[in-house]
């Protein structure tokens, strides 16, 4: 059995729809970290996507870990025209289109941006590549719909189901495979 440790990002205090905006995390939260790095496997590979909020806490819990390369195809969900603006700001000028967005994720992207099928279909590949390279357990510091692409992979929840889930910063979503079935043990786990 390989297990697939998803740590959200520490937070950025950011307001808004941010997704490639590379903004730095606030690790000032030394015993979470602590808690965070104590929980998981030493032995476990660590990989990060290549957004500083990122790298900076995984930095922060590498350890004695095997440190991969950053890999730009974990990156959060790209926002578009809608990057770095609050959800009112953007239903003032596209109620619809934002609504649609949220309450049937799948298809509907911002504009200049990717929907959640594209983010699905960007992440899988590298999650699945990763996971392939080794037999050992892996640990992905990443975002918010990230983690949820891959429990969405472990559950039989909807879009809209997963789109609703609560992952805050610093926690521990962990997904178990085996013999190619993918189940999730804790989500949203702050340790």
């Amino acid at each position: 059995m390989q297990r697939l440790f998803l740590i959200r990002h520490g937070p950025t205090h950011a307001k808004g729809m941010i997704g490639w905006t590379d903004l730095a995390a606030d690790l000032s939260d030394t015993d979470a970290l602590t808690r965070l790095n104590t929980y998981l496997p030493n032995n476990a590979r660590l990989v990060s996507s290549d957004l500083i909020r990122t790298i900076e806490t995984a930095h922060a819990i590498t350890g004695t870990r095997q440190r991969l390369p950053h890999q730009s195809a974990l990156r959060e969900m790209h926002f578009g025209d809608w990057e770095n603006l609050s959800f009112n700001e953007v239903s003032a000028n596209a109620a619809d289109h934002v609504r649609r967005f949220y309450e049937q994720p799948g298809d509907t992207a911002p504009p200049n941006g990717e929907s959640w099928n594209e983010l699905r279909s960007r992440v899988s590949p590298m999650i699945d590549e990763l996971l392939s390279d080794a037999p050992s357990d892996l640990i992905v510091v990443c975002h918010f719909g990230v983690v949820l692409s891959q429990l969405q992979r472990a559950t039989s929840l909807s879009s809209y189901d997963t789109f609703a889930q609560r992952i805050d910063n610093l926690s521990i979503t962990e997904i178990r495979i085996e013999d190619n079935a993918w189940t999730s043990g804790v989500i949203n786990h702050c340790p």
